[in-house]
């Protein structure tokens, strides 16, 4: 049997279960998280209501995972992350987020790479870091630079900074933040509140 493209459909019911149509079987959060590590596509719905709830479900998945100690999100990402909420550059968040993962993700192959070279099995050893920090300095920059953009005149705020990113890069997420500037100036001219 041939594997489809489409997505795998789940639906809760009121009593929290989750069943996968796919299967014809009832699944765990657990097995909704190896689905997602397998690289298994699904989309979530309320069965009474019909409404896609994969978002909350993705989050009660983290939240579960977290739970158990498996802390991947560091404390003060959380904070900074709720901070965010209401927040002029709320909606600046979710790309920028999404775009340093998938580079993560793209750049994982040669992480693991720089990891067994600098730890082996099982090892410890120094500077292996290097390019991860990298990157995330790489981040930090680009969203600093982002930042200083909408709010020109914000303070600046004392963070490890890196060398500057490459033209391509920039010119791309300037073209992004032009976007997101419209959308907002879009929204601005709906708003109710004026």
């Amino acid at each position: 049997m041939a594997k489809s493209n489409e997505p795998v459909t789940i639906k809760k019911y009121a009593n929290r279960r989750l069943y996968n149509t796919g299967t014809s079987t009832y699944v765990t959060l657990e097995d909704l998280a190896l689905m997602v590590k397998n690289g298994e596509d699904f989309v979530v719905y309320d069965a009474k209501s019909g409404e896609d709830i994969t978002h909350s479900v993705l989050t009660q998945i983290i939240f579960e995972q977290e739970g158990k100690g498996q802390n991947l999100l560091p404390i003060n990402f959380l904070r900074q992350i709720i901070r965010f909420y209401g927040d002029s550059m709320q909606m600046l968040v979710p790309r920028y987020l999404d775009m340093s993962i998938e580079n993560f993700t793209r750049d994982q192959e040669k992480f693991r790479d720089q990891f067994a070279k600098a730890f082996g099995v099982g090892g410890f050893g120094t500077g292996g870091f290097g390019a991860m920090e990298e990157q995330v300095r790489r981040n930090i920059d680009i969203f600093d630079r982002t930042f200083k953009m909408f709010l020109p005149n914000a303070r600046e705020e004392a963070a490890p900074t890196a060398p500057a990113a490459k033209a391509d890069d920039l010119d791309e997420l300037k073209r992004q933040v032009a976007e997101m500037q419209k959308r907002l100036d879009r929204i601005g001219d709906t708003d109710p509140k004026k």
